[in-house]
């Protein structure tokens, strides 16, 4: 029923219409603003209702207008109540009130009345959906139609709520896809035009792997064909005609498949000799994402083939940092666990005549091989090349007077087929195999083959190993074994620091920085002892990409930019003040305190609890020292003498007084005055802390350790032998006596916090109990940050 006192313009504005809308509605049809004015009043929200319910009612009025009008004081009580909320529902209910005869249940059932579409619904059929469309949307990018995508969506979920849905598929875009570039502003391509030079891991994990019947049926081939107009790896070329391929006999590949079942075998190789870093994060995401996508399996096997470098530390280091990076090891091996193996192999490959023992020292190997010269043992008899080696291995010959060499191909033009060396002497025991050995297979001899004992289907690898590839296929082809698909892709270069694990040995030895661990290293320890969570690192992985084309640099502010991203939403906000000023509120009793709700988590909403929590006010409050000046001055928003400011959550103060020291210069406290009912806007809040209960003037003190870069420039290693110099000498800046609030006085080794305006920091382990220390993990973000990106 119509009132004719209705004022259609306030009463559809009461409904939540937009401005446009409404006025769109009473301009263009006076029978259609008459009937919606009808159904506000059927619907019984005259008084004013929410936005989703309002929208709903205008659709009845507007695209079902005079339809089943029988029933619709029925169909506006269930929009009124919302049991109706989605365009989709009332779609249905109007489709089934024009077909059938009304009948409750039916038509509860029809329109999805009670159902409810969990976020987790939602989010499982998105990535099913990615998973079917990855190639298109890697290839697209952010040019990739979204409301395609919301279709298909609701066609699984029909009544699942469209705007929770389009925000689940931009959040699934930006994890897959990492942040928009300026390529992503250009026009697309057609898909068989996009460039394979630099692809997603999401895209190289689907496309990389040949199934079992594959390999049956050609076992010469290389990646399968993901498509005629999609060109990915079969693009990538091996270096030159030299470099041998994969070749396995119909034999080898039954016997193969015997033992993996048809599953990706895949590892991670490392020689235990130093402490994981960011690229090796990269390798990591390439063999254990690689695997869990295919659900294969992957080793993480210790290189020990070299006892002088390793330690037991790094053995631990190791296994530990993988399961805090989040990637479960099929198994756990060890490169000496196959001694007795690899030193069969040695002497079967003497035996065919492939292998000599050579008595040439290190600099004699280094010229002959320069020159092309073939050493005067390589063609000595096997029978004596057997002797000789099994003397080497009972310890009767001198370290460094022999080695096992392999005879290659001397005249080939890649210089690791120059007779690699394969066996030598070291009278050092081994961290796992203790003194059993003193002949220790190099890793050109042992990797390849411990890679065919385990029956790895793709070894990956670094772009520096493409020239060993050759030497890798030629010892298995020797030796009669199975040969794994071996894949080389670029090291992750990342600025303002060095990856070399050489430097890095040197920066930790010679103390330039506190341990591997230090937060300025790029290390994984480093890195989670700054408080840079795996969830993050792995984002800015996955984020990057894998890419052939070697020497790229990539900008640390892309992993800060991940790093944000998590921390923003994990790491409850505080204050924190770094360089305290004494600031006296002269119109506040002495011993007052008045409790303020600060904001822990402030997206999380007004009516949540848990988002506050209480900071005392009272007459004395610290702030930065930075955040007065004794002289105002344009563009400034921090506190001067008779200048007012808001300090944060709290009241607005006006400075009345400074006190200097005794030099007049030095400002040793503020006096002001605070206006607890003054509401007057002020530009920029500053942060604070006071004490923590009456009578007590100083609160939590805390020790902050800022870090910056540790080298001035993006790429130090461009500096020669020069690159110590360029060192930053203030990369570490400690504050011994800041200020905190006593909320986080019982925070632990590893929590992180937001000190407002200042960044985002975690409790670091030389904390004690009577003092906890807070290293930055990362500043807020800038323009400046924003711009690198």
């Amino acid at each position: 029923m119509v009132h004719k006192d209705d004022n259609p313009l306030e009463l559809f504005r009461k409904i939540s219409l937009d401005e446009r809308t409404v006025k769109n509605t009473i301009g263009n049809s006076s029978k259609i603003t008459s009937d919606l004015i009808a159904v506000i009043h059927q619907a019984g929200v005259s008084g004013g209702c929410d936005r989703t319910i309002g929208y709903l009612l205008h659709t009845v009025a507007t695209t079902y207008y005079g339809k089943a009008l029988v029933h619709r004081p029925t169909l506006l009580n269930y929009i009124a109540s919302s049991k109706i909320k989605t365009r989709a529902q009332l779609d249905a209910a109007y489709s089934f009130l024009d077909n059938k005869d009304f009948n409750l249940t039916e038509f509860e059932e029809a329109c999805g009345v009670g159902v409810e579409v969990s976020l987790a619904d939602i989010e499982e059929i998105v990535e099913h959906i990615f998973q079917q469309n990855l190639t298109t949307i890697l290839a697209l990018r952010y040019r990739t139609n979204v409301g395609e995508y919301i279709g298909h969506v609701l066609r699984y979920l029909p009544w699942a709520d469209p705007s929770t849905v389009k925000t689940v598929i931009e959040a699934k875009m930006f994890e897959l896809l990492g942040p928009r570039t300026a390529a992503d502003n250009v026009k697309p391509p057609r898909v068989e035009e996009v460039s394979p030079g630099f692809l997603s891991f999401s895209m190289y994990l689907l496309l990389s792997v040949a199934s079992p019947s594959e390999y049956e049926l050609n076992p010469y081939s290389r990646f399968p064909q993901p498509g005629k107009n999609f060109l990915a790896h079969t693009k990538v070329l091996f270096s030159d005609g030299s470099v041998l391929r994969c070749k396995n006999t119909k034999e080898l590949l039954h016997k193969h498949l015997k033992v993996t079942g048809g599953k990706v075998y895949t590892r991670f190789p490392f020689e235990p000799n130093g402490y994981l870093h960011i690229g090796h994060a990269m390798a990591m995401f390439a063999n254990f994402g690689l695997a869990k996508n295919r659900g294969g399996c992957c080793y993480l096997r210790y290189d020990d083939t070299n006892p002088e470098a390793e330690k037991k530390e790094h053995i631990n280091h190791i296994e530990e940092i993988v399961k805090w990076m989040g990637w479960e090891p099929f198994k756990i091996t060890y490169t000496s666990d196959y001694f007795q193996e690899l030193y069969n192999f040695a002497v079967e490959l003497i035996q065919t005549g492939h292998a000599y023992v050579d008595h040439q020292n290190a600099e004699e190997i280094k010229e002959y091989r320069e020159k092309k010269i073939n050493s005067p043992w390589r063609e000595r008899p096997i029978e004596e090349s057997l002797m000789l080696f099994d003397e080497m291995r009972r310890g009767l010959i001198e370290e460094g007077h022999a080695t096992l060499r392999m005879k290659q191909d001397m005249q080939n033009d890649n210089y690791n087929m120059f007779d690699l060396i394969a066996y030598h002497i070291k009278f050092t025991p081994h961290p796992h195999a203790r003194d059993k050995w003193c002949i220790y297979p190099t890793n050109d001899f042992a990797h390849c083959i411990v890679d065919s004992l385990e029956n790895i289907t793709h070894s990956l690898c670094t772009l520096e190993f493409e020239t060993r590839r050759a030497s890798y296929y030629w010892l298995l082809h020797s030796l009669g074994l199975y040969m794994p698909y071996v894949w080389e892709y670029s090291r992750l270069n990342v600025t303002n620091t060095v990856m070399s694990k050489r430097k890095l040995n040197y920066v930790v030895t010679n103390k330039y920085v506190d341990g591997w661990d230090d937060p300025r290293l790029l290390t994984l320890a480093g890195l989670r002892r700054r408080g840079v969570t795996p969830t993050s690192i792995n984002a800015f992985i996955r984020g990057l990409g894998i890419t052939r084309s070697d020497g790229s640099m990539i900008h640390v502010s892309r992993l800060e930019h991940h790093i944000r991203e998590e921390l923003n939403i994990t790491a409850p906000r505080t204050m924190v003040v770094l360089n305290p000023l004494k600031v006296v509120i002269t119109n506040m009793e002495p011993g007052k305190v008045i409790e303020i709700d600060a904001e822990k988590w402030p997206d999380t909403g007004r009516n949540d609890p848990s988002a506050f929590y209480k900071v005392p006010f009272s007459r004395v409050v610290y702030i930065e020292q930075s955040d007065f000046r004794k002289e105002d001055s344009k563009n400034y928003y921090g506190l001067a003498p008779g200048k007012s400011v808001r300090l944060r959550y709290a009241f607005q103060i006006k400075c009345t007084n400074v006190v200097f020291a005794d030099d007049k210069e030095t400002v040793r406290e503020i006096h002001a005055v605070y206006y607890p009912e003054l509401k007057t806007k002020l530009k920029g809040a500053l942060h604070w802390v006071a004490a923590s209960s009456p009578g007590k003037e100083e609160p939590l003190k805390v020790e902050v350790r800022l870090f910056e870069k540790l080298f001035n420039s993006e790429n130090p290693a461009e500096l020669g032998d020069g690159w110590l110099t360029d060192i930053n000498p203030n990369s570490k800046v400690v504050v011994s006596d800041a200020y905190a609030l006593s909320t986080i006085k019982d925070a632990v080794v590893g929590d992180t916090f937001q000190f407002e305006r200042l960044g985002y920091f975690a409790v670091d382990k030389s904390s004690t109990p009577g003092k906890l220390v807070f290293n930055r993990t990362v500043r807020l973000g800038d323009r400046k940050t924003k711009r690198q990106m």
